[in-house]
């Protein structure tokens, strides 16, 4: 039985207390959360399949919904557990009110916590609708995902301050999606019942008469002799799947690209403007510039002749914050295969670092995949006052690295490096 479906220890604290909360609050509404998500192959008798993953896949469901659209699905859960007939249920009304983008992951502060949903090629994945009690649960979880590739929206809070994310009110998407509510699974009772076993008896009566006809009262029939070709059905191929340490940048060129930059954006002098912290990532390298005493045309004269192609250059209605930004291009994709399991990476990682008088940030994270596999990580964090040219050599020597943000205060003459290695 899958241990996302029957909430296992690692859904509790050590106290026994659990970390997720079964629904949340959105404009006085009650929305049904942390339900268990399968998809809906037989969308004219879904009822054979809920009747089977209550039974097999989460023992114990006894509540239910489906999901309509291009990918159909149901979701299952117990009322053991504060589940309701008839609460509305969240993850449905988000995830067709974003129905234009068929992948997204998100994170949503409400009342209860931070409600987490993934949704991937219109599925939400079986653990992708989430209500963590704990911030940094439910981070560590954006987090991992975000090492997949392609996603049409990454949705976070304005405060986790992560590039490439935006922070949408999930009571307007609420408000645009459609409405599903829990069911009683094997609910079958009263009229109903009773209209279903007539109407079994009447087809028994008539099948039984046809096979009495058939057996005793009709004519014999001349066997045909033809051959009948048998059919062939051919297996559904299963698309292997490319492991997230299969495609990572390279980090190498990256680490050398972003020193590059931000060395060089470091670089432009204007009287009268502060830049503040350079950050590079995967994709781009961006900062900002505060006037102080200067003026808006010094700083963009500077910026014309600095010799960097700039992607985005936004100024502030106010002319006092000019924002900038560079594509990271011209960066490999590489297969870095993962050479330790978990105990082992970080207990070298920290000797590493121990060894060099250098404080460490080590954490580890899991991500699951849309076909259900499950892919583990060591997530570090730390500062120092040495570039990533001097870095380079030493974290490139861990298989299955990879680097996710660098970032420079000049002021501080600071990098601060996040990243993360790949377990077996």
């Amino acid at each position: 039985m899958l241990e996302d479906a029957q909430l296992m220890d690692q859904d509790f604290e050590e106290g026994g207390n659990r970390t997720w909360a079964t629904q949340v609050t959105v404009d006085g509404l009650t929305y049904a959360t942390s339900l268990f998500w399968q998809p809906l192959q037989n969308t004219d008798d879904p009822v054979t399949e809920v009747n089977d993953a209550a039974e097999g896949i989460m023992e114990g469901a006894d509540l239910f919904c489906i999901k309509q659209g291009k990918a159909p699905q149901f979701g299952i859960c117990a009322s053991k557990q504060g589940y309701k007939k008839g609460m509305n249920v969240g993850a449905i009304p988000v995830a067709t009110a974003l129905g234009g983008q068929s992948s997204f992951v998100a994170v949503f502060k409400v009342q209860e916590g931070w409600w987490y949903i993934c949704v991937r090629n219109d599925i939400i994945l079986s653990d992708g609708d989430m209500v963590f009690l704990n911030e940094e649960d439910a981070k560590n979880q954006f987090m991992s995902m975000l090492a997949v590739p392609d996603w049409g929206k990454k949705i976070a809070p304005e405060e986790w301050a992560i590039d490439g994310t935006e922070d949408i009110d999930v009571k307007t998407l609420i408000s645009k999606g459609n409405r599903a509510k829990l069911q009683k699974i094997k609910a079958l009772r009263g009229t109903k019942l009773f209209m279903v076993i007539g109407v079994s008896a009447v087809v028994g009566m008539w099948l039984l008469s046809t096979i009495i006809d058939s057996i005793f009262l009709a004519p014999p029939k001349r066997p045909v002799m033809a051959p009948i070709k048998p059919k062939v059905i051919k297996p559904i191929e299963k698309i292997p799947e490319v492991k997230p340490w299969e495609k990572v940048k390279n980090p190498t060129q990256m680490m050398t690209k972003c020193y590059d930059y931000i060395a060089a954006i470091s670089q432009i002098m204007t009287p009268g403007w502060k830049i503040g912290a350079v950050s590079c990532t995967p994709n781009s390298v961006s900062t900002e510039w505060t006037r102080e005493v200067g003026r808006l045309a010094w700083l963009d004269e500077a910026l014309d002749k600095s010799g960097i192609k700039f992607s985005g250059k936004n100024f502030s209605d106010d002319g006092n914050k000019v924002t900038i930004s560079v594509e990271l291009d011209g960066i490999d994709t590489v297969n870095s295969t993962p050479a330790y399991n978990s105990a082992q990476l970080k207990m070298t990682l920290n000797d590493l670092f121990q060894s060099i008088n250098q404080q460490v940030a080590l954490a580890e994270t899991n991500m699951t995949s849309e076909q259900s596999n499950v892919y583990r990580s060591v997530q570090f964090r730390f500062s120092s006052v040495n570039n990533p040219v001097v870095w380079r050599d030493l974290l490139t020597k861990f298989s299955g690295l990879e680097v996710k943000m660098i970032k420079y205060t000049k002021d501080e003459n600071k990098w601060d490096y996040e990243g993360a290695i790949y377990v077996l």
